[in-house]
């Protein structure tokens, strides 16, 4: 269980709190920490599926935490940039990514129970999601909240340009997941079934 690829995943987790701990210390430069410190979480989503496949060391425990991990940091980040920035603009693409996150992951799970866990395995298009989605709350954590000039004014305007992008993908590729799983969702369920 203690292998590279699972320390990674550990580690992303145990991030989470500080990232939010940095972001609201009353320090300059304290949300530039906070975003490149979820940059530094982000990264080790990659690094540890890539370790775990090129080293051997895929584990059940891998394989059940590190999507755990990836939501986990992406709803606790979302909600700080929405609690700093409370408005429509920010909150609605939030609420879209969080909620087909949990969609999505309930579908696999319902989806594994059936034996068809492939069949809603993650696309290509909902890696460039995540690519944005991450770079996006970057973007959002690092610029200071109602500052209209300089870094914070550009790295906000891209950051919530990138959110859409990356709420627009969601939605796509959700309907995609869904399209896939729907045969089953609507089949007749066995006798004493639900």
């Amino acid at each position: 269980m203690c292998n590279l690829p699972n320390r990674l995943t550990l580690l992303r987790i145990a991030l989470i709190p500080l990232l939010v701990v940095v972001y609201y210390l009353p320090l300059p430069g304290a949300h530039l920490a906070a975003g490149l410190l979820f940059l530094l979480a982000a990264a080790t989503d990659w690094f540890d599926g890539y370790l775990a496949r090129r080293l051997g060391q895929e584990t059940s425990f891998g394989a059940f935490f590190d999507p755990v991990a990836d939501k986990l940091l992406v709803a606790v980040a979302l909600l700080v940039v929405v609690e700093s920035r409370p408005s429509l603009w920010v909150a609605a693409p939030a609420m879209v990514i969080i909620c087909r996150e949990i969609l999505i992951s309930a579908l696999r799970e319902w989806m594994a129970e059936l034996g068809r866990r492939t069949s809603v395995a993650v696309s290509r298009i909902a890696k460039v999601k995540t690519t944005f989605q991450m770079a996006a709350i970057a973007m959002l954590l690092m610029a200071e909240p109602g500052v209209a000039a300089g870094p914070s004014r550009f790295l906000g305007a891209a950051g919530l340009t990138l959110l859409y992008l990356a709420a627009g993908l969601t939605l796509w590729t959700a309907s995609v997941y869904l399209k896939v799983a729907w045969p089953d969702l609507v089949r007749r369920p066995p006798p004493g079934g639900l």
